[in-house]
């Protein structure tokens, strides 16, 4: 969308502001910004897949990140009206409970090769001259290892026998304002009042790593000579905002939802239908149903 829209107006891509990616395979909304002069020359484009809604003017441009939340907005097909009960139950029993964050299959690449890629080029077995490539392939090993921290810290809850993500001493929380810490005592009432939530490792540099016991689980999963700037990630997501309806008609229940940024609403579907997905599943499905 973003190559049209700098064709019509012959510009640089980088020159249109946005604030995140979006699901190729969906019907989306989303808002991007361009200077002022571009005004009258986007009203007269035309496009068979893209309709401008609306235009007005801001005082700034828009920059990666610049979101708070995504709405989402799925429809289940051959569902019947036992099973939508059932999925709106579940449903509203993750949003109270949270979610584990996962990384979606989205994020590793059609056939999911894109983690021996990026381990190849960060032990310089493959030279990658494409910046945006590159950038990709770091952020998949960023997510590869976060993904499989998280599996750990779930399935030591599950052995645990707790119906809530277990904390050890040691983690490392965010607060609503952003602010990272690591308390002396586990916060366990602040964070089921998700007024701090704990978070994983995107391994890199200058990165606030966790102590203590959870600090023996994020090791496994670090990389303190990558390069590249690390980051927290909250390791459970609420969606909220869920909304249900059942069309007996077309057995089909549309569910809606609003997630945080950065947080997958494949995931919040995979933990409703437990089961995970790869991108090879979603083809061969996508092909089942076109037969």
């Amino acid at each position: 969308m973003i190559a049209i829209f700098a064709e019509h107006l012959v510009i640089p891509a980088q020159k249109i502001g946005y604030a995140g990616l979006k699901d190729k395979h969906a019907t989306t909304t989303q808002y991007i910004s361009v200077e002022t002069k571009h005004e009258y020359t986007l009203k007269k484009f035309q496009h068979k897949q893209i309709k401008i809604l609306s235009m007005t003017r801001h005082s700034h441009s828009i920059r990666m990140g610049d979101l708070k939340s995504n709405r989402f907005s799925i429809n289940l097909y051959e569902v019947d009206s036992i099973d939508a009960g059932k999925i709106e139950k579940t449903a509203r029993k993750i949003a109270k409970n949270g979610l584990p964050n996962y990384f979606g299959y989205q994020r590793f690449g059609r056939d999911a090769s894109s983690i021996e890629q990026a381990r190849e080029m960060i032990k310089g077995e493959l030279f990658i001259e494409d910046a945006k490539l590159k950038s990709f392939l770091v952020s998949v090993y960023q997510s590869y290892y976060f993904n499989e921290w998280l599996r750990e810290r779930v399935m030591l809850s599950k052995e645990s026998q707790s119906s809530e993500f277990v904390l050890l001493s040691g983690d490392v929380y965010i607060a609503k304002d952003g602010k990272l810490s690591t308390p002396k005592l586990i916060p366990s009432k602040e964070v089921a009042a998700k007024k701090l939530v704990p978070t994983g490792l995107l391994c890199g540099r200058d990165v606030f790593r966790a102590k203590y016991d959870a600090a023996e689980i994020e090791k496994k999963y670090d990389d303190e000579f990558l390069q590249q700037k690390g980051q927290r990630r909250e390791a459970l997501v609420s969606p909220a905002d869920i909304d249900c309806k059942y069309v007996k008609k077309e057995t089909m229940l549309n569910i809606s939802f609003t997630m945080q940024k950065g947080a997958y609403a494949t995931v919040f579907l995979e933990s409703i239908a437990g089961k995970n997905y790869s991108a090879k599943d979603v083809k061969q499905g996508k092909s089942k149903k076109n037969r």
